[in-house]
Formats: C-alpha cells, structure tokens, sequence
C-alpha cells in the first residue's frame, strides 16, 4: 500500500511541471480571455463588464465582416490549391528519379521558411510595382502594377504564397505513398490500367485519411494567417482592406486600438468556428475516406 502511494507521487511530481504550464499558460489565460471578451477592457484601466456587446457590436462592424470575406477566400481558394499541389509533387517524387532527395529538399524548402518576416517581404517585392513579376510580363510588352496594392488582386498574391509553402503537407503525402503495397499498381498493370486509373481507382482512396489530416491542418493554419498579411500591407489591411484578414484585425483591436474586450470576442469567435469546421470535416470524412477495413 505504501509503495503504491509512493509509486502515485513520484508519478505526479514528474507530471507536475506539466500541470503547472497547463494551468498557467493554458486554461488560465482561456477562462480569463473567456472574461475579458465580455467586458470593456483597454489594458490600461480595469475591465468593465458589458455581456454580450463585444459580439453584438462585432456583427454590426463592417470591417470584421470584410475581414471574414477576405479569410474566407483565402481558405476556399488557397486550401485546395495547396492540397492539389502538394498530392501532385508527392507523386512525381514518389517515382524513382535520380538525383530524388535533392528534389525534395528543395520543394520543402519554402515550408521551413514558413511564415518568416523576411518571406513575406521578399513576396511584397516580387509583385511589387518594380517587382520581379512585372519585370517579367515587361519582356512581353505587358504593362505591370502593384499587385499586392490592387485590391483586385492583393489577396491573391498571399494565396500564391501559401500555395508556394506546401512542403510540410508534400512530405506527409510522400510517407502516406510508400505505405502503398506497390502489388496493387502490378495488378492494375496487368489488367491494363492507365496510370490515371491508377491514381484514381488505387492512390487517391488509399490515401484519403492523409488526405483528411491535411485538409484539417491546412484549414487550421489558413483561417489563422497573419504574418504574410501583416507585411504585405503594412499592418493596414490594405487599399479597401482587401489584406484584412481575420486575425490582422484581431491584432489591429487588441494592440492598435486597445480594445481588448473586442480582441478576445474575436479569439472566441475563431475558436468556434474552427471547432464547427473541424467536426463537419470530420463528420463528412465517413463518405469520402477509407481506412484498411
């Protein structure tokens, strides 16, 4: 009896630091953003409670909704471009070429470089007015302009970028390849199968629930986008706000305009609506993926 309480201390003081950056760094500041979102709060004098106002005021305000039309493109554009992009380079690198490690060194590259400041820039001068982009279309007598200044076109140039970064999504696609047993491909061979009906009958069902994974990851990171647009736009959100995404305005409320009552209604708002997207990815996952049973 005695070693066995011994047994549960020793357990919990391994786990103590854990529990100590759970309750402080975790659930502490989520119960007392939970608090604030309900309250008029600057950061400089002390909250002051006001129920649901930050959220009725929110759906009033018409920069938050261009900032959810914006995120909203971006995420109905840019996930299945990147999803599409990273499948198609994780099979061609799923082939026996030479020179194959090199090759997938390079696509994951810009992954690593994520949402770094210095890319972002680099980005913001490519489609720039004397940017790389019109330089380009010059040689062809096309007459360039700003793209990341066009509210026209601004936000697609960020979408650009995120389809460029698909590198963490391409090597989760190449490990879910190998696990393919390469007897199916035979098989299909031998039964005169295209390599279209191939990928389509054999890989693409056989990698649904990586699929699935990358989806939600993709999802999560781009409704979450905030470095590339922050840059790009100089922390404005653009002409017409065309870069104001959802969560650059949440900064903009939160450490611009010291309203961080409207702030943590927001980081709620995202936390749901990220929850309600999950569960129905997960829920229509059942029609479209396919495990080994």
């Amino acid at each position: 009896m005695f070693q066995a309480k011994k047994n549960y201390l020793i357990a919990y003081g391994f786990l103590l630091p854990w529990l100590i950056g759970l309750i402080g760094l975790v659930l502490g500041p989520m119960i007392s953003s939970l608090y604030l979102s309900f309250t008029n709060y600057d950061l400089l004098t002390s909250p002051e409670w006001i129920g649901i106002g930050n959220y009725t005021d929110l759906f009033g305000d018409r920069v938050f909704k261009k900032s959810v039309e914006v995120t909203l493109v971006f995420v109905i554009v840019g996930v299945p471009l990147q999803l599409l992009g990273a499948l198609l380079v994780a099979v061609l690198l799923n082939q026996k070429l030479r020179g194959l490690g090199f090759y997938r060194t390079i696509y994951y590259i810009p992954s690593l470089l994520g949402g770094s400041v210095a890319i972002a820039i680099l980005w913001k001068n490519i489609f720039g007015l004397d940017g790389l982009i019109n330089d380009f279309l010059a040689w062809f007598g096309i007459q360039g302009e700003g793209w990341v200044s066009n509210p026209n076109y601004a936000v697609y140039t960020l979408i650009a970028l995120a389809v460029w970064q698909f590198g963490s999504s391409m090597v989760i696609f190449l490990a879910g390849l190998k696990q393919i047993p390469m007897e199916l491909y035979e098989s299909a061979s031998v039964d005169g199968a295209t390599a279209f009906r191939k990928f389509k009958s054999i890989t693409l069902p056989l990698i649904t629930p990586v699929l699935l994974f990358n989806l939600i990851m993709t999802l999560i990171k781009s409704v979450q986008v905030f470095t590339s647009a922050f840059i790009v736009s100089e922390g404005t959100g653009g002409p017409s706000n065309s870069t104001m995404f959802y969560t650059l305005l949440l900064y903009l409320k939160g450490f611009s305009y010291f309203d961080m009552g409207t702030a943590a209604a927001m980081a709620w708002l995202l936390l749901i609506f990220l929850g309600l997207l999950t569960a129905v990815v997960f829920f229509t996952s059942k029609y479209w993926v396919h495990y080994g049973d």
